[in-house]
């Protein structure tokens, strides 16, 4: 298996990216901040052909943006954003919170206005639609879509002597002699970002029909996640492949719930049965 602590820098040599760099925000409405990156390198580099064995979205939560109204006033919005995994690119995360931050001494008469020119910008960057809102404070509530927590089982629990933290997928495996259904989940997942190297934290869910799936070698299969670098999305689609792969179930539902850096939540979910949320926001969120 490829050591992908090394491969740091490698896949997005020559892209530009904000990340890492010291940068001055821009005051002014600035869609040229935005940074894109092609999907198929990390999916190249994972094992994932073009014909992409999940479908499923990118759900993202801008906690912090702003802008002014008609008169000058400054209004604040929860921005939620769900990115088909289709799309050709994922937009970088710090070039995103740059990209809204521009919004925040700016003029505009409406939300409408404010979504027309976000979904303009970002469609052309992502080479496909996605799916906005445009939230008051008012309108966000503790209510989440997804499985309700206590259908869940923590895995964190089991006894491990001594985890590796060097990526590998062969702990993983399953019972051919039981079927199952389960619905399973660990707060213990971290990566590292591929171009700064700092960490990302994070929580997993999974839903799966099939041979039972060994718990303790689940539980060691993220745990080698910790020295990883790679993007959020990518770590979300290595779980989902590498599960599919060695324990073959019948049916499969990765969910990747991160917290939230400069403002912003990533959480990817990839699946091969049309499930569109099952983790509800964790306390971490």
């Amino acid at each position: 298996m490829e050591n992908t602590t090394e491969r740091k820098g490698n896949e997005t040599a020559g892209l530009n990216l904000q990340l890492g760099r010291k940068v001055t925000y821009p005051r002014n409405y600035c869609p040229a901040v935005l940074r894109f990156i092609p999907r198929q390198i990390s999916r190249s580099a994972n094992g994932i052909s073009k014909d992409l064995p999940f479908t499923g979205f990118d759900y993202w939560t801008a906690w912090e943006f702003s802008y002014l109204d008609s008169h000058g006033k400054p209004s604040v919005r929860i921005l939620k954003l769900a990115v088909p995994a289709e799309s050709e690119n994922i937009v970088e995360s710090k070039s995103l919170k740059l990209y809204l931050n521009s919004f925040n001494y700016e003029r505009f008469g409406s939300d409408r206005a404010i979504g027309e020119a976000i979904e303009k910008d970002l469609s052309a960057g992502f080479k496909c639609r996605f799916n906005l809102e445009i939230l008051p404070l008012s309108g966000c509530s503790d209510d989440q879509p997804g499985v309700p927590m206590d259908k869940f089982k923590c895995i964190d629990n089991i006894e491990v002597d001594s985890p590796s933290f060097k990526f590998s997928s062969g702990t993983l495996s399953a019972d051919q002699n039981i079927c199952t259904e389960e619905y399973l989940y660990s707060d213990l997942l971290k990566s590292n970002c591929p171009v700064t190297s700092q960490p990302d934290w994070g929580s997993v869910f999974i839903h799966y029909k099939g041979k039972k799936i060994s718990h303790k070698g689940l539980l060691l299969y993220i745990l080698s996640f910790r020295d990883i670098n790679e993007f959020h999305e990518s770590c979300a689609e290595r779980i989902f492949s590498d599960i599919k792969r060695i324990c073959s179930p019948e049916s499969l539902t990765v969910q990747a719930r991160y917290t939230r850096r400069g403002g912003i939540d990533i959480n990817p979910l990839r699946t091969d049965c049309g499930e569109c949320v099952i983790a509800t926001r964790t306390i971490r969120q």
